[in-house]
């Protein structure tokens, strides 16, 4: 057969070979779940350095539940935990059991995914510290204390938090909301979640709620 310039020779019918069917191709990986439980006081760094070394070392098919039930507590000590959080290749997973008041707040809202039983408590509020030394390196530490604060606050609770809410806590009052107000807020921010999820330093958003007496709401 002569195959003219420009065009492809096509084989005759009978040389095609029948179409088998699509071929499955599997591939078998280790997935470790892996929980712990922040409850009560958030003490200081050193004690949850098994929990860092987890998160930093995780695989990305790994799951790490963080259950949650605390009033908060050591500041760098929540800010170590959601830098690990995010820098962590598992896919982590925070649940309110109870409540989550000041940096445990902070904790929940940096899962990629989370989940809200019924009967529970979220609270924001400002920071409080103690100061010594000269007046004028006192107010050099609350200037620099309050921009940091409200640099964290933002980065970490928006949009789950509106700019008026991160107002009036930087102003001092006390937010608080219970797992109906949370649910809803998780559900208002659902249209706006991307589909595929790609982990960054950045600070992570909260995404949708389903339904149920323990709400998931997956970030993406």
């Amino acid at each position: 057969m002569v195959q003219h310039p420009g065009r492809s020779t096509q084989p005759d019918d009978e040389d095609e070979e029948p179409f088998g069917g699509l071929v499955r191709y599997e591939r078998h990986m280790p997935i470790h779940q892996v929980s712990y439980y922040l409850c009560g006081e958030l003490q200081a760094p050193q004690y949850y350095t098994e929990l860092f070394y987890t998160l930093r070392t995780a695989a990305e098919t790994d799951l790490v539940y963080l259950h949650i039930n605390s009033p908060g507590g050591d500041f760098n000590t929540g800010l170590q935990i959601i830098n690990n959080m995010l820098a962590s290749d598992a896919h982590v997973v925070t649940v309110l059991e109870a409540r989550a008041y000041s940096m445990a707040a902070f904790i929940f809202l940096s899962g990629d995914e989370l989940i809200v039983h019924d009967n529970c408590q979220l609270m924001f509020h400002t920071y409080s510290s103690s100061f010594a030394g000269k007046g004028s390196e006192q107010l050099a530490e609350v200037h620099a204390l309050g921009n940091w604060f409200e640099k964290v606050t933002t980065r970490l609770c928006t949009p789950f938090l509106s700019a008026a809410d991160i107002s009036h806590i930087l102003q001092g009052s006390d937010l608080w909301m219970d797992s109906d107000e949370i649910r809803r807020r998780l559900e208002r921010l659902k249209p706006a979640r991307p589909a595929v999820r790609k982990k960054t330093a950045a600070a992570k958003k909260p995404a949708a709620a389903k339904a149920g007496s323990a709400t998931a709401a997956k970030k993406g």
